[in-house]
């Protein structure tokens, strides 16, 4: 089995009424899920989870903390044979600074920005959602 380390992150921008979280829909499903991808060499977590958002969402912004990782296995069905993956991903809490969300990459065919109860029913992944839980209570504790 073929380990991953990836880094990801919940982008969030703060309007008058709501806090909304910004989720993306890979071109090769119909889910939605956080911006995230591999740790490149040389390079650390947090730089891989800042370089992954503007990447796949065309957003910048400013590491706040991190939320926590999550560990999970999947089949990648497009290698032949297909492979059993072990994927560790951190999650860090990232503050909208700028950007346009036309500006993502090829891999993503949308990005919509979600108020964040929304973002947890929408995301397809039960890990997922538990980070969004985690930066949901950050972010209200923050505003204190």
């Amino acid at each position: 089995m073929r380990r991953e380390i990836s880094a990801g992150c919940v982008i969030y921008r703060t309007d008058p009424d709501r806090i909304s979280v910004a989720l993306i829909r890979p071109k090769d499903r119909d889910s939605w899920s956080l911006p995230k991808g591999l740790v490149e060499p040389g390079e650390s977590s947090e730089q891989a989870a800042g370089r992954e958002a503007q990447e796949e969402t065309g957003l910048q912004g400013n590491i706040v903390c991190k939320i926590g990782t999550v560990k999970y296995t999947y089949t990648a069905k497009w290698e032949s044979p297909p492979e059993k993956v072990f994927k560790i991903v951190t999650f860090y809490l990232m503050q909208h600074t700028g950007g346009d969300t036309k500006l993502h990459d090829w891999e993503v065919a949308d990005v919509e920005w979600y108020p964040i109860d929304g973002a947890i029913l929408n995301d397809a992944y039960s890990t997922e959602k538990d980070i969004l839980r985690k930066a949901k209570v950050i972010l209200a504790n923050e505003s204190r």
